[in-house]
């Protein structure tokens, strides 16, 4: 009968944790790990970046904030489907979920270096950290980098704010003062340089 009993309760959770997985709407700062059976290269563990996307292998950028788990896996398949003759098996699975709704641990400060730098993603910063010091955790820019247009984006108020940091001038020793540090949240995007740039 306790055995009974046992497996019951054990299949209550477990119906309560996949109702709780779909009805939970991803926000920026979540931690997600997925993975694809059919290919253990694309085991990954992502970040909702602050503008809500996501960037995965095969599938580029995608909104993610405000979808659910079971979502998101749809449309990750969706998108990775195409590249694969088999069907696919994609699992997307909370692996932490936004630090304001965690009450007994704190987390590091995370930025994010995107565009063109050898190792785009997140970085948790353990000290204060300058945009330079960014760009060398990213594998430093990319051959392919627009070295004079690098932004720093600041999310104020629910609204950007931009600064802008020129990688040559700063190499060269001048512009020291756009060298800030960098806080919670904020996106160095290296963009590609232009034809003739």
């Amino acid at each position: 009968m306790r055995v009974l009993f046992s497996i019951v309760v054990l299949c209550l959770l477990l119906v309560q944790e996949n109702v709780a997985a779909q009805s939970y709407k991803l926000r920026p700062g979540d931690r997600l790990d997925v993975s694809v059976w059919q290919d253990d290269k694309l085991h990954r563990v992502v970040v909702v970046q602050p503008d809500g996307r996501i960037s995965f292998p095969l599938a580029g950028h995608m909104k993610a904030a405000g979808s659910s788990l079971v979502a998101l896996e749809a449309k990750l398949k969706s998108r990775l489907q195409k590249f694969y003759a088999e069907t696919l098996d994609v699992t997307v699975s909370l692996t932490l979920a936004y630090k304001d709704e965690i009450e007994d641990e704190v987390l590091p400060d995370v930025v994010y270096v995107t565009g063109e730098v050898n190792k785009p993603g997140p970085f948790e910063m353990k000290k204060p950290t300058t945009v330079l010091q960014a760009l060398a955790w990213s594998g430093g820019l990319g051959p392919f980098a627009a070295k004079k247009r690098i932004q720093i984006r600041r999310m104020i108020d629910g609204e950007y704010e931009l600064y802008n940091f020129d990688y040559k001038a700063v190499e060269r020793g001048y512009y020291l003062e756009d060298n800030i540090y960098l806080k919670d949240g904020d996106v160095i995007v290296v963009p590609e340089r232009r034809l003739f740039e």
